[in-house]
């Protein structure tokens, strides 16, 4: 176990006991066919385990010297997917990292995959059961989740140790440092999932990456490894995988060591004259969600794209 507590978590989709095919994107099926993908429950049962907080469920959180570190981690979802209750959970950890005497915060992962997004198979279950409150209760999630990373005062440091897909590349350059691991790669497939963009990427992506590239992403999914990422502004910094832990540990350990009031005024000079776009960029983007989600059309996509997915190949 290392001090990330990155362990591999990705499982294979199988048929449900009542007849329902569990369905898997066509990224997550890749991801469970790369090599080295192997889930071991045990693995993610000790990490949490040896914490001395088990308040949450899908995160771990720690309180190192300086810095609270959070781990995305979760038990009910696959490849750390996102659902409004882990959404939930890294809202309150972020809530309570800003009112401690934390410096900064270091978000990173359990597992091989940093986190895939939205489950494309979460949505369909729960928009077919009552359409209209289920996209208000996914869309103010989303909306919390990003309004979460925008209003937070502190740095946040973003230690990418594998792929990033959908929301959890879209709320990266809401972060002040991203670090990758030569593993990691960026997707942003919303077009194929029938989805809006999030996260303000519609925004931040063509800030960064130029309209072009993130266009790219943005409506054709392409995706960017770790050093194209670099080479363009998402990621600052890219490690060797068998190095990739200690080289964070030792950059945040160095951040923490600095004084709490100019890291948190640098901050504050930086970000502040963004905030309130940010803000109407996140609430757009919500809103073009849940006209999406509640229309009939776009549920019949989302699950038409799922279901031929369950049956490629």
């Amino acid at each position: 176990m290392d001090t990330t507590g990155q362990q591999f978590t990705t499982e294979s989709g199988s048929p449900l006991a009542n007849g329902k095919m569990h369905l898997h994107s066509s990224v997550k099926r890749k991801l469970a066919e790369e090599k080295g993908y192997v889930f071991d429950k045990r693995l993610r049962y000790n990490v949490r385990q040896n914490e001395s907080s088990c308040r949450f469920r899908d995160i771990v959180v720690r309180k190192e010297e300086g810095f609270t570190h959070v781990l995305l981690s979760s038990q009910t979802t696959d490849n750390n997917a996102l659902t409004p209750e882990i959404m939930k959970e890294v809202c309150r950890a972020l809530g309570n990292a800003a009112a401690d005497d934390s410096k900064l915060l270091l978000l990173s992962s359990v597992g091989t995959v940093f986190c895939s997004g939205l489950e494309p198979s979460y949505l369909i279950g729960r928009l077919s059961t009552d359409r209209r409150k289920e996209s208000s209760r996914i869309t103010d999630a989303v909306r919390e989740f990003v309004l979460a990373f925008i209003h937070f005062k502190k740095p946040i440091v973003a230690a990418v140790n594998g792929p990033a897909l959908g929301l959890g590349a879209s709320i990266l350059p809401l972060c002040d440092v991203v670090w990758a691991s030569e593993r990691a790669w960026f997707q942003t497939p919303c077009a194929a999932l029938h989805l809006t963009p999030s996260g303000c990427s519609s925004y931040t992506f063509p800030q960064i990456l130029g309209v072009a590239l993130a266009n790219e992403m943005l409506f054709c999914g392409r995706k960017l490894t770790a050093q194209e990422a670099c080479s363009r502004g998402l990621v600052s910094q890219v490690f060797w995988p068998t190095t990739f832990n200690q080289e964070v540990m030792l950059r945040v350990k160095e951040m923490a060591s600095c004084n709490a009031v100019v890291l948190e005024e640098s901050k504050c000079l930086v970000r502040s004259i963004l905030m309130p776009l940010l803000e109407e960029v996140n609430d757009k983007e919500c809103r073009m969600l849940k006209q999406l989600w509640c229309s009939t059309k776009g549920l019949e996509a989302l699950f038409s794209y799922l279901h031929n997915k369950a049956y490629e190949k």
